[in-house]
């Protein structure tokens, strides 16, 4: 499915059943140089199960034209034009790691527009290492292979997929080595600089869900804990064995988490 906010086009995929703005909405945001393939396994259970989805291309990611956007503030608010733009008035908020960012600052700058929220892979701060972001920068190999095998737990480095013969590494490699040049730096350092994710909890009044991996070496589970005290409706759940990329890792138990508050 196709919008235009800001004068450039958005792709947003529906999980395969037509999108109806009037039906209760998800929307799904991914991560760092990702886009919305991340979301199939998930946006496909949600789209037939009653809900409308769209699992968004951020803008320059994907098949989204424009270009990536410098912070998660402006992320925040093109989100909030998205939304006007599909026609939908409150969503169930799911993002991933930056998309999370996002999700948590759009729900306390316009909280009427979130009906709930459910944040996988976050943490307070989110800091890049300066390696990581410098080979970013100069749109080097390292950059991708960095993020696919610090965000992977043991599921993903040693064969753990639930669908024989499929390479979750591999495929997140493809993914985040396949984005146009600029857009991972460009996302790296919106995550980097951003420090508002306390204050943007404390100004979130919807019930949200914290889902968070035990072996996430990039946003550790205790990282996230200022943000689930700061949320009076706030419940927090870990998957055992589960680094980083939970949408992959651990499908099912996504999905499972996730139709309990969206």
């Amino acid at each position: 499915m196709r919008f235009t906010v800001d004068g450039a086009g958005v792709f947003a995929a529906t999980g395969g059943r037509k999108f109806d703005p009037g039906a209760p909405s998800v929307l799904f945001l991914h991560g760092a140089g990702m886009d919305h393939t991340v979301w199939a396994l998930q946006a496909r259970y949600f789209a037939h199960h009653g809900r409308s989805v769209l699992a968004v291309d951020l803008p320059g990611h994907g098949r989204s034209g424009g270009s990536p956007l410098r912070s998660i503030a402006a992320l925040a608010q093109w989100t909030i034009r998205l939304l006007d733009a599909a026609n939908v008035g409150a969503a169930a908020l799911v993002g991933h790691s930056m998309g999370a960012l996002i999700a948590l600052e759009t729900a306390a700058t316009a909280p009427t527009r979130a009906r709930s929220l459910s944040l996988l892979g976050v943490a307070e701060r989110m800091p890049v290492h300066a390696d990581l972001q410098a080979a970013a920068d100069a749109n080097e190999r390292l950059a991708p292979e960095l993020v696919v095998a610090w965000g992977h737990g043991r599921i993903g480095h040693f064969g753990g997929h639930p669908a024989p013969g499929l390479w979750m590494m591999g495929g997140a490699l493809t993914l985040i080595g396949g984005a146009a040049d600029g857009v991972l730096a460009t996302d790296l350092a919106a995550c980097n600089t951003y420090d508002g994710a306390r204050a943007a909890a404390g100004r979130v009044t919807c019930p949200t869900l914290f889902l968070l991996g035990a072996a996430d070496r990039m946003t550790p589970p205790a990282k996230a804990a200022p943000l689930v005290e700061a949320i009076q409706a706030a419940r927090r759940a870990v998957l055992p064995d589960t680094g980083h990329m939970l949408m992959s890792e651990r499908p099912d138990a996504v999905i499972d988490a996730l139709r309990e508050i969206v």
